[in-house]
C-alpha cells in the first residue's frame, strides 16, 4: 500500500496560503502572496527534486489543480519542475470540475475524495504526493489517510492567512523523522504518523 504524502511550505504561524506568487490566492483579502519564494535555496531545490523524483502521482484539491495547470504547462521545456509535473500523473478531487482535465495526465476522481483516496492508496504502487490543497487536506485527516508530512517552516509570521492546520480540525499525532536546515533558515521537518 502506498502513502499519502503531504510536501507544503508553512510560515511558523502554519499559513500555507499563497506561497509561491502575489496573486495565487487572494481570498479573505490576504495580501502576503509569494511569501516562500526570498527563502528558496539549492538545499531546498535539491530536497524537492529528489521527492519528486522518487514519488508516484500527484493528488491535488480543485483550487491548486487549475492553479497548477494555468502554470506549468506553459513553462520552458528547461524547467525540471515543469518537465516533472507536466509528466506526472495527476489525480484530482473536486465536486465541480468534469472530465477531460486540461492538463495531460489528469484524472478526476470519482464520488466522495476520501473514499476515492483510500482507494488510490490500496493501487499505487509508490506513494502519492500532495501539494497546496488545504481543504483536501483536512478531509484526509478526518479519515486517517495522510501518513507524512515534509513541511518547509519558514522564519516568518504573517499573522493572517489560511493555515494548514485549522481550528476545529481534525487532530493527528505525528513523530518527527528527519529534519534539514536551510541557507535560509527555513526548517524542512518531516513527520509520520503515528
Amino acid at each position: 500500500m502506498s502513502k499519502i504524502i503531504v510536501t507544503n511550505s508553512v510560515t511558523l504561524d502554519g499559513v500555507m496560503q499563497a506561497p509561491g506568487r502575489t496573486d495565487e490566492d487572494t481570498r479573505g483579502g490576504f495580501r502576503y502572496g509569494g511569501w516562500a519564494v526570498p527563502y528558496n535555496d539549492e538545499i531546498m531545490g535539491g530536497v524537492m527534486g529528489e521527492g519528486m523524483a522518487n514519488t508516484g502521482p500527484l493528488l491535488l484539491g480543485r483550487r491548486t489543480y487549475e492553479d497548477f495547470a494555468s502554470i506549468w504547462p506553459n513553462m520552458p521545456d528547461d524547467n525540471p519542475f515543469a518537465a516533472v509535473l507536466n509528466s506526472t500523473r495527476k489525480f484530482v478531487a473536486s465536486r465541480t470540475l468534469t472530465e477531460p482535465l486540461p492538463w495531460v495526465n489528469s484524472t478526476l476522481l470519482p464520488g466522495d475524495a476520501a473514499d476515492s483516496v483510500a482507494e488510490l492508496k490500496k493501487q499505487s504502487e509508490k506513494d502519492i504526493v500532495i501539494l497546496g490543497s488545504g481543504e483536501l487536506i483536512q478531509s484526509l485527516m478526518r479519515r486517517k489517510l495522510i501518513d507524512e508530512f515534509v513541511l518547509l517552516i519558514h522564519p516568518l509570521v504573517l499573522g493572517s492567512g489560511r493555515r494548514l492546520f485549522t481550528d476545529g480540525g481534525a487532530s493527528a499525532a505525528l513523530r518527527l523523522v528527519d529534519t534539514k536546515n536551510t541557507s535560509t533558515g527555513v526548517i524542512i521537518a518531516t513527520y509520520r504518523a503515528g
